[in-house]
């Protein structure tokens, strides 16, 4: 019996659920980078990012690339920065909805 669509997503969003991994994936969607070139942009101990690497990595959401003794990593799939695109802007639109209803509660329209 194949695994339901619903907790396959479940499962991708729970990859997506933590913010080295975020940060990573936005860097990502910029260029492939070096792991030294990320260390400093996601501020955490080398282990840390690491481990968070190889998180994406087994979810394949990254890919490696070695180069002498760098590796750099890049996105599987283009589509990453657009879903990361796509949260931004729903974001945008969460955070303006609570600046408007923090005027009105300042402002005593709402009771």
């Amino acid at each position: 019996m194949s695994t339901p669509l619903y907790q396959l997503k479940a499962e991708f969003f729970k990859t997506l659920g933590h913010p080295v991994r975020i940060r990573v994936l936005e860097l990502l969607s910029v260029r492939e980078h070096a792991v030294a070139e990320m260390l400093p942009e996601v501020g955490v101990e080398a282990a840390s990012l690491s481990q968070q690497l190889a998180v994406l990595r087994k979810a394949n959401l990254v890919v490696t690339r070695r180069e002498g003794s760098n590796v750099f990593y890049s996105l599987t799939d283009p589509q990453i920065a657009e879903l990361l695109k796509v949260a931004r802007g729903i974001l945008s639109g969460v955070l303006e909805g609570q600046i408007e209803l923090l005027a009105d509660l300042k402002a005593g329209r709402h009771a």
